[in-house]
């Protein structure tokens, strides 16, 4: 009896203490965003020219909102700049709409990468090799199709980028869309999310993704360039490593990466969350224990009973102020990170939130037990440490 006794009583320990840490998390998170995002930034010394920035947009497809995203980037207000338009196949429909866009920009320094070239496993990767090796400066950012951008965007990453930092990146969160979907996005992107992502990057952990990332060229080069990470599908996890590993700072953006997908559905959304979780799990196991444990109505259970044991607290009351709690931070952390009115009610952000929250064990499980990564027009296996390799169709 005494060693069950013990043994409950270090679970309740473990379980309770990782409840207020994620309660730290939570208000980490907050203090962050009001710290670092929507901070407007202005060249302070004219007399120091801004670097050129190399931009490299990988292009797949064309969706309903492709054109307009594309136009922010030829419309930047940035002295000095390339963009460099990478497109895998030749036959893609998105090549007449690029060929619109440079006619209509014809004083904007831009050229179209047609074929890719195959340097390893990541189709991503092999897209953009041409332009990184065409990049002529020395700061270049990774821009996904997907990303729109303010006038100023570029000007404010660059800014961050002081003589210690080696890579920039942008919070992911979404532009304002109409849809149930679209608000499961921003819900999701604008809390569960940020929250980690924020915490992550208060405490210097590798937090940056890939979407929209501005990095220091000759730094890359070092280590073989971008091609050297093709064996992996989270390039940006490793991306980061590399420069943290030689004493490289990461700094966040003050502008969110701006999302806007003309495609938006919660099927297509969900097979995105559950590809993330298997990269995470590959890279980063010990995230197979704790992540469920980051989950409102999970972890909820677990503090409830432990603080039931502990202190003789009741489960249902506690467990109701516990989602309460989470609910209202949650809420304040998005409006934060939106910085303007939401384009949906508080009703509306009770649904999102409650669908998100209730669904996160089920995605949580489905990365969990089915290794297999479909993105694009490939089907990947993970091996531990993030390394993949295609798997070939059988005729």
């Amino acid at each position: 009896m005494a060693f069950l006794f013990y043994t409950l009583f270090g679970f309740a320990i473990f379980f309770f203490g990782g409840w207020c840490f994620v309660w730290l998390m939570h208000l980490m998170a907050i203090f962050n965003a009001k710290l670092k995002l929507h901070k407007k930034r202005q060249h302070t010394q004219p007399e120091e020219p801004l670097p050129g920035v190399s931009i490299i947009k990988p292009l797949v497809g064309v969706d309903p909102n492709l054109f307009s995203n594309l136009e922010t980037f030829f419309t930047q207000s940035y002295p000095q700049y390339e963009l460099l338009l990478c497109i895998n196949d030749e036959n893609d429909p998105c090549i007449m709409l690029v060929n619109r866009l440079l006619e209509k920009y014809p004083n904007v320094d831009a050229k179209i990468f047609i074929g890719g070239m195959k340097v390893g496993v990541n189709p991503k990767i092999n897209n953009m090799q041409p332009g990184y090796e065409a990049a002529k400066y020395d700061l270049f950012l990774v821009s996904d199709s997907g990303i729109r951008m303010k006038e100023d965007t570029l000007l404010d990453m660059v800014l961050c980028m002081k003589d210690d930092t080696g890579l920039v990146h942008q919070m992911p969160f979404t532009c304002d869309r109409k849809g149930f979907p679209a608000i499961v996005e921003k819900v999701f992107f604008g809390t569960s999310h940020a929250r980690i992502y924020l915490s992550a990057d208060l405490c210097r952990i590798n937090c940056p993704t890939g979407m929209s990332a501005l990095m220091r060229k000759n730094v890359l080069d070092e280590v073989g360039g971008i091609k050297a990470f093709a064996e992996y599908l989270a390039e940006d996890f490793f991306f980061a490593k590399s420069f943290t590993d030689r004493g490289w700072k990461l700094r966040i953006s003050s502008q969110p990466a701006w999302q806007n997908s003309g495609h938006c559905d919660i099927t297509s959304f969900r097979n995105r969350i559950t590809r993330w979780g298997k990269l995470r799990f590959a890279m980063v196991p010990h995230t197979i224990f704790f992540e469920p444990l980051s989950e409102c109505l999970f972890l909820g259970i677990f503090a409830a009973w432990a603080a039931n044991f502990l202190l003789s607290w009741d489960c249902f009351v506690l467990y109701l102020v516990h989602v309460l709690l989470w609910f209202l931070l949650d809420w304040i952390l998005l409006c934060i990170i939106q910085n303007s009115p939401l384009p949906f009610s508080k009703g509306d952000f009770v649904v999102a939130w409650l669908f998100r929250e209730s669904s996160a064990l089920f995605l949580f499980l489905k990365a969990l037990f089915d290794p297999m990564i479909q993105w694009r027009t490939g089907t990947y296996r993970l091996r531990w440490g993030g390394m993949a390799e295609e798997i070939k169709p059988k005729l």
